[in-house]
């Protein structure tokens, strides 16, 4: 098989291992197994297939970048990570998303922030993190990982709606009438007003942390200088 072919097919078993256990085969297997086995077979085979397609990856080999990234380009990226940051330490607080025992609860404040933004905001700073690497890494192997990480985020994101609405009732879909799929889509319809949408707390120092330690990680480690710490030091 050839290494790119070897890396479609193993994201295809991450995102499909990923899909099935998270709705068609994940009640039955809770019954027999208890939830709290459910999750560790889930999280198995989730940090499975994750190694299998992370080892295809490195496995390709030396690729010519189908565009040049020059500095704008770095620079839109740098911004998008710094974005895809923010939105992800702010899901992790308030998060009626996530599988919390307080989601319901969460469901019943007023959007503000990162959850204004988008209702989905830990997915969409996935699928943004894997655009601004496809951006400035454009090989073919790079833009394949890049387009299995954002479709699992957001299709994911779309099924995690329809579970919600059933586990969650009303409650799910009251929070979902009040936020949006797409980010800023409410502020751009003029149903929401900017200012909401500003992050705080949390969400913006954590965020700004995370980006300034994951890009300064990224050239210590070997691989390109990203972030600010390519105009800087």
């Amino acid at each position: 098989m050839q290494p790119i072919s070897l890396l479609i097919a193993t994201g295809a078993l991450f995102v499909g291992t990923h899909f099935a256990l998270s709705h068609p085969l994940r009640d039955g297997l809770a019954r027999g197994l208890g939830e709290r086995g459910f999750l560790i077979v889930y999280s198995v085979v989730a940090i499975a297939t994750f190694i299998l397609m992370v080892q295809a990856f490195r496995g390709l080999p030396p690729e010519p970048p189908l565009w040049t990234a020059g500095d704008p380009l770095w620079a839109v990226a740098s911004l998008l990570v710094l974005l895809a940051s923010i939105l992800f330490m702010g899901s992790l607080i308030g998060n009626p998303a996530l599988p919390a025992p307080g989601a319901a609860a969460s469901a019943q404040g007023a959007p503000r922030g990162v959850f204004a933004i988008t209702r989905h905001p830990m997915m969409w700073g996935f699928a943004l993190w894997a655009l601004a690497h496809g951006l400035v890494m454009p090989t073919p192997g790079q833009i394949a990982l890049s387009a299995i990480i954002a479709f699992l985020a957001l299709v994911g994101s779309a099924g995690q709606d329809a579970k919600k609405a059933r586990l969650m009732g009303d409650a799910w879909r009251h929070w979902a009438a009040r936020t949006s799929f797409i980010p800023f889509a409410r502020q751009v319809a003029g149903t929401t007003p900017w200012g909401d949408t500003i992050p705080r707390g949390h969400a913006l120092f954590g965020g700004i942390v995370l980006w300034l330690a994951a890009t300064w990680a990224h050239g210590a480690l070997g691989y390109m200088v990203a972030g600010i710490w390519r105009w800087v030091g």
